[in-house]
């Protein structure tokens, strides 16, 4: 019988028309620990096409990640929505 692994969950951010790209930058970078130039890379993806994973954690990692990057959001008065679903 195979090994059980821990289910994982992919990260993923939500494009929206509010939350300005320089923003989801500095959230890439200080959430996900992205250099500058592949952070503008995957903020151009979300942008583009909706969403884009930053990160694929396990279920209590990616629910305390979901967690600080929605209230860093709100705090800095943004709508940026930061999701995780399951891999």
């Amino acid at each position: 019988m195979p090994e059980s692994k821990e289910t994982e969950y992919r990260v993923m951010l939500v494009n929206d028309t509010e939350t300005p790209m320089d923003f989801v930058v500095d959230v890439l970078q200080t959430f996900f620990h992205l250099e500058f130039y592949a952070a503008t890379k995957l903020m151009l993806r979300v942008h583009h096409e909706g969403s884009a994973e930053c990160g694929v954690y396990s279920h209590e990692e990616a629910a305390q990640m979901v967690e600080e990057v929605v209230a860093f959001a709100r705090a800095n008065k943004h709508p940026l929505q930061c999701v995780m679903v399951k891999r």
